[in-house]
């Protein structure tokens, strides 16, 4: 279990950091809510776990959407055929 611990912390805090610190800030206020019998500790730490899970699961949301932007149009159609440019040669070159 103490290797389990840290590496599950490292990934939740490093993904989203801002939600993965509320949910860490809110399991602290649950466990000591629940170890100390102090209801209300508990109830606030609850909530705060949920706030910060929806905020994760609004940015994971959101990071979908810009991944799913539409690609480019192209206005002119690929050609095959170009012709290649002309060789630029120099005045010197050129007498």
């Amino acid at each position: 279990m103490n290797v389990i611990v840290p590496r599950f912390l490292k990934t939740a805090y490093r993904k989203e950091p801002i939600s993965g610190f509320i949910l860490i800030a809110g399991t602290v206020n649950v466990v000591m809510g629940g170890v100390g019998q102090r209801w209300s500790l508990l109830s606030f730490g609850m909530m705060v776990i949920i706030t910060a899970l929806v905020m994760r699961w609004l940015q994971i949301q959101k990071a979908k959407e810009i991944a799913a932007e539409e690609t480019p149009r192209y206005y002119l159609p690929p050609s095959s055929d170009r012709q290649p440019l002309p060789m630029l040669m120099n005045e010197k070159q050129r007498r």
